[in-house]
């Protein structure tokens, strides 16, 4: 696999969690060890782009989540040119 960055990590945790999902299926979903995984899911849900509901025990991407993949999919359109427009 490729290096990644922080941003394409997040994006990739935030992503798998859309909708509702465990810590397992984010780890496998983000291909992160599970140390990792901790350490991202601490800093998510600190800043308010993940939320940890206790009942089902599940995190769940927060309106300020989306908000963040939406932007990180428009700058990445931005960046990476689509193929077959120029010519």
């Amino acid at each position: 696999m490729k290096y990644r960055s922080r941003t394409d990590i997040v994006s990739q945790i935030l992503e798998a969690a859309n909708g509702g999902a465990t810590k397992t299926k984010i780890m496998y979903k983000a291909y992160l060890s599970y140390a990792q995984l901790k350490e991202y899911l601490a800093v998510l849900v600190e800043n308010g782009l993940l939320e940890f509901e206790k009942g089902t025990q599940t995190y769940k991407t927060t309106s300020k989540g989306l908000q963040f993949l939406k932007t990180y999919s428009q700058i990445g359109g931005l960046i990476i040119p689509d193929t077959g427009a120029e010519k």
